[in-house]
């Protein structure tokens, strides 16, 4: 067994890797950067060793500075998490090469699997059923659109080197299909350093169903199961369940079967996913399940397989590594219940769902189910990395009460001032078609209306909330509210009757920093509604699709910029991209005009609120 380990990854996922090396009794090390130097993995890991700055090219994808922190600790063996260096080849081979243990899949094995077009080459050859497309190399423009015309629309543009969404564009028309291809070039060249793409064919009624597998290396094979990831949005995974809906007994064995053989095809090692596409318009079925790809890494929903199967997925990485045997044979596993996963992100649902970043002044989680978090109370988080607070996973007898059990528990988040997509999550746990099992990687685009309703609180919140919150006999909401304030606990809970149910309401009454006067905000189903005297500033910064302003949306780095000042443009035309946070957000023009000011420049950093463009409107 590996006596000491260090953790190449940050946050949630050295917290959850130091656990269970905790439990085994192996010494762990830290790596982290400056904006994580007091992140509670740093202080849960029985030693930390600085690498950098804050940006992930200069700490965290530091390869050299990982080895040598790995030597300075003395440490046997590296886990990679499972992001960051975690399916780069190239380190795993360094990292062997120093004579350290490699908790991860074989070199060999990244190679095969992690160019796109490659590995599909391979199932083919594996006889495992691959989605169709074009996976040549000529990356000739003309030629991929000429592909894409002959695939039929729409069509899917991935990166060779992508994963998590990143480098991928859906493409309805033949028109779009340039503009599209450039964009997922350029996120695929700035994620992955490999701008090449393939184009296979968009599945209209797609659910996204993955296999956990485990090699050994006495070349033994098994599968854990499935799991559905098909809540999706913008190619990120939102809700995993395990099992999947509606999978029934004969297609599990043949896509389970399928992604074991797959594993097989590339001698693997350790722990893997493999990910398939289903075309579900007449549900489930083995004859329309295709190889998409596979992960050579722990996936981020691991929790949800661990729950049904009563397994440490990371116990197995670990023992793997050391050179034993897998744990348990094909037939001694078996699925016990239903388990689902939500991530809760630091981002606004009612604002396109941008990132939101600041200090988490406020943070309660529940207790009711598996909660697996970087951040606690206090934490700042930050416009460096993903904007994931924490997972929330719940395991019991049926998927009904599954995702009952987890709305219940989203609705008792409570964040604040940062927002997060806590609501937005219940909502989508409670919709009557996620409860019956209708899920593609469409649903989220279909009902957003009903996920995302408002921007305000609902009347009889409001109403409910003052009524409980205000002293006895008091008449003017917001005079008497200032009045308790000064003499109120920091949190008091209440309950109110909202719609004919009753809700506990929890009120933070703690004073912000930078502000002259506290500030009230109720907590309810997820939301955090601030409540105060209305301020002569609340005028949302002057800014507004009239005066020409294009303003940050949110904290980043500008990657593109498509004008210059004095160009004339149109409504609708690209001005600036800005990247944080792993997202790309594209600012466009609002009307016909002249670009008067320009103060966005490619590389900059800016700040949410900042002036970027402004467009001086036809006279």
């Amino acid at each position: 067994m590996i006596e000491s380990l260090l953790i190449a990854n940050r946050g949630e996922i050295a917290r959850r890797i130091i656990r269970t090396a905790r439990r085994l009794g192996i010494r762990t090390i830290a790596v982290h950067s400056d904006a994580d130097a007091t992140m509670p993995f740093v202080r849960e890991a029985d030693e930390a060793v600085h690498i950098g700055p804050a940006p992930t090219r200069d700490s965290y994808l530091r390869q050299d500075r990982i080895l040598d922190a790995a030597r300075k600790a003395g440490a046997q063996a590296i886990h990679p998490g499972y992001g960051f260096l975690s399916e780069n080849a190239e380190f795993a081979k360094a990292v062997i090469a120093k004579g350290l243990v490699w908790v991860g899949a074989p070199p060999a094995a990244i190679c095969a699997m992690g160019l796109k077009d490659a590995a599909k080459q391979r199932m083919i050859a594996a006889n495992v059923p691959v989605t169709p497309g074009y996976l040549g190399e000529d990356q000739d423009p003309a030629r991929l659109q000429r592909e894409a015309d002959t695939i039929g629309y729409p069509v899917l543009i991935k990166a060779v080197a992508g994963g998590g969404g990143k480098g991928m564009r859906k493409v309805d028309t033949t028109s779009d299909f340039l503009s599209a291809l450039e964009s997922c070039r350029r996120e695929a060249a700035s994620s992955f350093g490999d701008d090449r793409v393939l184009v296979e064919k968009y599945i209209l009624s797609p659910r996204h169903i993955e296999v956990q597998v485990f090699g050994d290396t006495f070349g033994n094979v098994i599968h854990l199961f499935e799991r559905d990831c098909s809540l999706q949005r913008r190619h990120q995974k939102v809700i995993e369940e395990a099992p999947a809906p509606g999978m029934d007994e004969a297609t599990r064995e043949a896509v389970c079967n399928a992604a074991v053989q797959a594993a097989k095809a590339v001698d693997y090692v350790g722990a893997g996913t493999v990910e398939f596409i289903a075309d579900a318009s007449e549900g489930l079925r083995a004859d329309r399940i295709w190889f998409m790809e596979m992960n050579t890494r722990l996936q981020v929903e691991h929790p949800v397989t661990e729950a049904i199967t009563g397994q440490d997925l990371v116990e197995w990485q670990i023992r793997l590594a050391s050179g034993e045997p897998l744990p348990l044979r094909q037939d001694e596993l078996s699925i016990n219940g239903w388990a689902m996963e939500a991530r809760l992100y630091a981002e606004n649902p009612s604002n396109n769902f941008l990132p939101s970043i600041g200090r988490l002044e406020h943070l309660h989680l529940p207790a009711s189910v598996r909660v697996d978090s970087g951040v606690e109370q206090g934490d700042e988080v930050t416009a460096h990395y993903d904007p994931m607070i924490a997972k929330l996973i719940s395991h019991v007898p049926s998927r009904r009460q599954a995702a009952n059990t987890l709305a219940h528990a989203m609705a008792s988040v409570e964040i604040w001032p940062v927002r997060t997509n806590a609501a937005f999550l219940a909502r989508t746990l409670r919709h009557p078609d996620f409860l019956t099992g209708a899920v593609d990687t469409g649903f989220i685009a279909r009902h957003l209306t009903d996920l995302v309703p408002s921007t305000e609180p609902d009347e009889q919140v409001l109403q409910a909330a003052a009524a409980a919150l205000l002293p006895t006999g008091a008449q003017e909401p917001w005079t008497a509210l200032t009045g308790f304030r000064l003499n109120a606990e920091i949190y008091r809970l209440v309950s109110v009757e909202i719609n004919g149910h009753p809700h506990l309401v929890t009120l933070d009454h703690s004073e912000r920093k930078g502000g002259n006067v506290p500030q009230d905000v109720i907590f309810i189903d997820g939301e955090a509604w601030p409540f105060g005297p209305p301020r002569a500033d609340h005028a949302g910064g002057g800014h507004n699709l009239t005066d020409g302003a294009i303003i940050a949306p949110m904290p980043g780095t500008v990657i593109a910029v498509s004008v210059g000042e004095g160009d004339r443009v149109i409504r609708g035309q690209p001005l600036v991209v800005i990247e944080a946070m792993k997202m790309e957000q594209t600012l466009s023009t609002p009307f016909d005009g002249i670009v008067a000011e320009l103060k966005a420049m490619s590389g900059a950093q800016v700040t949410e609120g900042s002036l970027l463009v402004r467009i001086e409107g036809d006279k």
